[in-house]
């Protein structure tokens, strides 16, 4: 239904990141994504559970609509406003024994960039920065993650420069590990204590947010999808089948600035993909421009974590970043291909 991702010729050869992109405003792009899914060895009743794009219209990215078809009983979408996620859900009545759905997005982006001599952003409702400082299933903010972001911080007080400070110790402790399955597990505390702080990129994103949140810095991971190429590294883009192309990024919340979007799990990715060392200018140049900038060429999700699915018998989830089924023999993810058949793809045209 929808073809890979289109680009130009100077985006195609472009992909080297000592090319900066262009300071906003940027143009927005308009992404048309498709999910087609298939469920396989179902017994009785069954509902499937996908992520949609924020509702909410942001300076970056805007949800245009969403149609849907397959031989389900009934299906819509429900909106949680406490949490802030958007689910679209089907279900299937017994004696259904292969549920499909394909369903079609239309989300508008443009480069998110923070300009640190802005001011005067208008302030976070405090329920809001309340809940970006709790802990969580995998996000604990007290014991060796307070230890470990005091140490991280030091003696700096500013807290954009206690975020930036947090920023890099993330940087030069973690590394990225493509084994782990989907974008990996989160589990925050358990990598502390072993020492290992390697993983994909929730793992990444959720040690930065722990240790923010421990400080008493509001912050919060963004789940999303990548959905096109990227200029800065072939890496952190993706192009035909998206259905194992999910990638949490985050962002951190300081008075007069709002919130300030990071993603060092792509820095990480970066160095792994391309071997880059320590001194090389494209680290550089890629360490300092994830600090603050998103490149657009993913489309976020939502920032729930500790995610109990609405009609759901089962488990709460730590996060929602791809679809979940339930039917009587348990509930199972995309992950499971023996019964699980999911496809992702998007196509783009310029705003």
């Amino acid at each position: 239904m929808s073809s890979e991702p289109a680009s130009s010729p100077a985006e195609t050869v472009q992909r080297d990141v000592i090319g900066l992109p262009d300071e906003p405003p940027t143009p927005w792009r308009i992404y048309e994504v498709t999910s087609t899914i298939a469920l396989d060895g179902i017994e009785g009743k069954s509902r499937l559970w996908l992520p949609l794009a924020l509702h909410k219209d942001t300076p970056w990215q805007r949800a245009l609509g969403h149609s849907w078809q397959g031989n389900f009983a009934s299906a819509g979408i429900y909106r949680d406003p406490a949490a802030e996620i958007v689910v679209f859900y089907g279900d299937w009545n017994e004696g259904i024994s292969n549920p499909q759905l394909q369903i079609t997005s239309q989300i508008a982006k443009r480069d998110r960039h923070f300009d640190i001599t802005k001011r005067g952003s208008a302030a976070e409702r405090s329920d809001v920065l309340r809940r970006c400082l709790h802990s969580s299933s995998l996000v604990p903010t007290d014991g060796l993650v307070r230890r470990t972001a005091e140490r991280a911080v030091g003696r700096i007080k500013d807290p954009v420069a206690q975020g930036k400070a947090i920023y890099d110790w993330v940087l030069e402790n973690t590394s990225y590990d493509p084994a782990q399955p989907g974008i990996g597990k989160g589990d925050i505390e358990a990598m502390l204590d072993s020492g290992h702080l390697s993983g994909k990129s929730a793992d990444i994103a959720l040690l930065f947010v722990a240790l923010c949140r421990a400080i008493g810095i509001p912050a919060r991971p963004v789940f999303g999808q990548r959905v096109d190429v990227s200029r800065l590294f072939a890496g952190l883009g993706a192009t035909g089948n998206l259905s194992t192309a999910q990638q949490c990024r985050a962002e951190f919340y300081t008075p007069g600035y709002g919130w300030i979007p990071v993603n060092p799990a792509d820095v990480r990715k970066a160095i792994h993909d391309e071997h880059l060392s320590s001194n090389d200018p494209r680290l550089v140049v890629l360490s300092k421009l994830l600090f603050g900038f998103w490149e657009m060429n993913w489309i976020a999700y939502n920032s729930a974590q500790d995610v109990r699915l609405r009609g759901s018998n089962g488990r709460m989830l730590p996060f929602l970043a791809m679809p979940e089924a339930e039917a009587a023999n348990g509930r199972f993810d995309s992950l499971d291909t023996r019964r699980f058949s999911y496809t992702v793809n998007a196509s783009r045209t310029e705003g």
